[in-house]
């Protein structure tokens, strides 16, 4: 019986992720690559929003992609997983990298003034760096697949064993694991491009393989919900108390202990609540989940765009920015994702999609 909450987890914030790059955007608290404050207030408020979602969003994604790696490993066999993560996720950030990210590339140099700081850059480096760039938000499918060959390698040792015992995981075991979330939280971070935390994110894989992809477990988080909400929103005010106005996405803000805690938190009561109250499907929901990776995948492009031509010159006022990025952000992301899912060559090349399904 499929899991509709899991669903509904993921595409709720995968748009949450489009609305954050907005404000992202023209953050005012000096997080660079991008176009920067353009606003003329002295503190801009609304940044609040980067700090209340950042901390918990793409480990809650993690957590769901590891309890998807089960349910498909439940009906097909590790060399199946193999193969169809690595045309799901490998292909898009590779081959895709020259079919269609490149675009993104460029227009990334081109809001870091890569080539106007390093104008005696060779054309051959341009074009790697360009090409480099066009990772962009791709570096989320670059770490799930290599968790995914990983999570093979660990399913020949355990052969089950631990995921069985992990079925009897209680709500103290669930609040002690606060202890190695942080620990993993402060281990393992690349110190240049600080997504990469390798640490933190393949524990919380790890974690949504082993202990949530358990009904059982489930079970207990949906008791719980109410008081990890209540815990989740404490620990969401400490932490935007103390580190708003700071870079929230460097040292020492994104290895502190509130962070980390209110990342851990907040993920169990989105688990327990969603799994509670947002167990189900309709039309609405069903479509935006079959386009929830078309949107993660696409809508930085038009959000970017509309900073590096339209908001970085000053050819729009800040409040025309802010509205053209947030349209920008789901309407070419959907344009393009219904353009490109339909081209036999791109729809694999970008999306990793085989064949195109009706609907």
């Amino acid at each position: 019986m499929r899991k509709h909450y899991i669903d509904n987890i993921r595409w709720i914030t995968v748009v949450l992720v489009v609305i954050y790059h907005v404000f992202y955007m023209y953050n005012g608290e000096g997080v660079v690559g991008v176009v920067g404050k353009i606003t003329n207030v002295d503190v801009q408020y609304w940044d609040i929003y980067q700090y209340i979602v950042y901390p918990w969003f793409m480990v809650i994604l993690f957590m769901v992609s590891g309890i998807s790696s089960r349910l498909y490993l439940d009906r097909h066999t590790d060399r199946e997983f193999v193969s169809s993560r690595t045309t799901r996720l490998l292909v898009p950030c590779t081959i895709g990298l020259f079919a269609f990210q490149f675009i993104q590339g460029y227009v990334n140099t081109g809001l870091s003034e890569l080539f106007i700081r390093q104008p005696e850059m060779p054309l051959v480096g341009k074009i790697a760096a360009i090409i480099a760039s066009g990772v962009g938000v791709l570096w989320y499918i670059q770490m799930l697949w290599l968790f995914s060959l990983a999570l093979v390698l660990i399913r020949k040792i355990d052969r089950d064993r631990l995921w069985n015992i992990c079925s009897r995981t209680n709500i103290v075991v669930i609040l002690l694991l606060a202890v190695p979330f942080y620990v993993m939280g402060i281990i393992l971070n690349t110190p240049l491009i600080v997504v990469y935390r390798f640490g933190l994110y393949f524990f919380a894989f790890l974690l949504g393989y082993f202990i949530f992809s358990h009904d059982e477990v489930i079970e207990v988080l949906k008791k719980w919900c109410v008081p990890l909400i209540a815990a989740a929103a404490a620990l969401c005010i400490i932490f935007c108390v103390i580190y708003f106005g700071q870079n929230y996405a460097d040292n020492p803000a994104y290895r502190s202990l509130p962070f980390l805690m209110y990342s851990y938190f907040a993920s169990l009561a989105i688990l327990g609540g969603m799994a509670k109250y947002m167990d189900f499907s309709t039309p609405f929901t069903e479509w935006m989940s079959k386009r929830s990776f078309g949107l993660y995948v696409f809508h930085y492009l038009g959000i970017s765009s509309v900073g590096l031509f339209l908001a970085k010159p000053g050819l729009i006022p800040a409040w025309a920015a802010y509205l053209l990025s947030f349209i920008a952000g789901f309407g070419l992301a959907f344009l393009l994702y219904e353009i490109i899912s339909r081209l036999p060559f791109f729809r694999w090349a970008v999306l990793g999609i085989k064949k195109r399904k009706a609907g």
